[in-house]
This record gives C-alpha cells, sequence and structure tokens, in this order.
C-alpha cells in the first residue's frame, strides 16, 4: 500500500543522541524551544536523557525541532 500524499510522516527527533553529545548550552538551547522555565533549565542540563521525565522526553521527540535549529 502506498502511503498518501495527505498524510505526512510523523518525524521525531534523535534526542537521546544529540543529548548525549551536546554541551550544555546546546542543551539549554533545546529546552527553551519546548518552553521548560529557565530556573529548571539550570537544573536538567546536567542531567543524562532517561533521567528527564517521561512527559518532556515524549514532548523534546515530537516537537519538531531539527538539530539544525540548535546549533
Amino acid at each position: 500500500m502506498k502511503p498518501s500524499k495527505y498524510l505526512s510522516k510523523i518525524g521525531t527527533f534523535d534526542a537521546a543522541n544529540f543529548w548525549k553529545n551536546a554541551y550544555a548550552h546546546q542543551r539549554g538551547k533545546l529546552l527553551k524551544k519546548v518552553d521548560v522555565p529557565e530556573d529548571q533549565i539550570i537544573i536538567l542540563v546536567n542531567k543524562k536523557y532517561v533521567e528527564l521525565p517521561a512527559a518532556l522526553k515524549y514532548e523534546i521527540e515530537t516537537s519538531g525541532i531539527d538539530k539544525k535549529d540548535l546549533q
């Protein structure tokens, strides 16, 4: 079955890989793009990706952010 031209593929951002290779300021930029409050960003940038709340990981992965937006 061919995909319909009206249905778009749901893209996900490879956040775990990005997080592992990113510097703190790049992680902070990502968290700002998904509207995380500044006081929480300071806490979260130094955590491992698996330690982030599940809802936040879901928001990041489905936000439509591209790695180019974070450089």
